[in-house]
């Protein structure tokens, strides 16, 4: 099975190269060509467009941003859909919303196109050990025969059901991912200014009730001052303006929720949406006037 990859960011890149390392035959593309250079160094084909993957591909791959990069990509000038053929599978890995799946299923299937919609959760941890979490909405018969790539990249395969389901158990993980970071930096401030011990605040989440990815896994980095991105502030903010939206139109509150958007949305204001998720940090310091050194 021919796998074509395009979006080599923190993620897609070591998610693709999980992919070469499980043996399957790749071909890469990436709109910012110098990320494709440790591809290329492996020998591992190097595409000129959209189109060029698919024509030469069983299974195109994206992750991309957001919905208008796959809309791009799929259907822009050189997109997926001009190099289709009988028997391609488009797999959207990106992170959008349940209507956005629908509405790209439709339009490959006038192209005699399969859809998946396979977000994942995992962080780039997950992308680099090959632990993912996915969620994969579409036919099912579709996804078996797709199961063993994803199988590369997923520790975790959870067949959702119709297409824009993989979609919609990825916004809910959103939820608790967003406000999981919330209560943790409201734990860390007051600590702060409490003058508690950080290692023992940590000690005591990380193996009592509280527990959590985030706790393990973000913490620590907040601890050392480390905002770098695993997963981009700017990128759950988007995923959680994407549950607002379907939350309203379910008429379901979700006070929470709405929060830590607004939260995030403080936080890109400031000039910090390239930063990681755990940057949220530096936006209570600042609220309560403390200057992190």
């Amino acid at each position: 099975m021919r796998v074509g990859f395009i979006g080599l960011g923190i993620m897609g890149s070591a998610m693709a190269m999980r992919i070469h390392m499980a043996g399957f035959p790749l071909i890469v593309y990436n709109r910012t060509r110098s990320k494709t250079e440790p591809f290329a160094k492996q020998g591992i084909p190097v595409a000129d467009s959209p189109r060029e993957v698919a024509e030469k591909s069983d299974v195109v791959i994206d992750m991309v941003t957001d919905a208008p990069d796959v809309e791009q990509v799929l259907f822009g000038p050189n997109g997926v859909v001009y190099g289709a053929h009988p028997g391609l599978i488009v797999i959207d890995m990106s992170t959008n919303s349940p209507e956005y799946a629908r509405s790209f299923a439709e339009r490959l299937a006038k192209y005699g196109v399969e859809f998946l919609d396979a977000p994942v959760t995992g962080g780039d941890k997950g992308a680099r050990e090959g632990t993912l979490t996915i969620m994969v909405g579409g036919k099912y018969e579709v996804f078996q025969r797709v199961k063993p790539v994803l199988e590369a990249m997923g520790k975790t395969i959870v067949y959702a059901g119709d297409v824009g389901s993989g979609q919609m158990l990825k916004l809910l993980n959103q939820i608790v991912v967003g406000i999981n970071m919330l209560a943790v930096a409201e734990a860390m401030a007051l600590a702060r200014k409490a003058g508690i011990d950080m290692e023992k605040l940590y000690t005591v989440l990380s193996t009592g009730a509280a527990n959590s990815f985030t706790v393990q896994y973000y913490m620590p980095k907040m601890m050392k001052g480390d905002y770098e991105p695993g997963f981009r502030a700017a990128h759950l903010r988007k995923d959680l303006k994407y549950v607002v939206e379907v939350a309203n139109k379910l008429n379901v509150p979700l006070p929470g929720t709405a929060l830590t958007l607004q939260l995030y949305n403080a936080l890109v204001a400031r000039g910090l949406g390239e930063k990681g998720t755990q940057a949220l940090l530096k936006l209570y310091y600042e609220l309560m006037g403390h200057n992190e050194q």
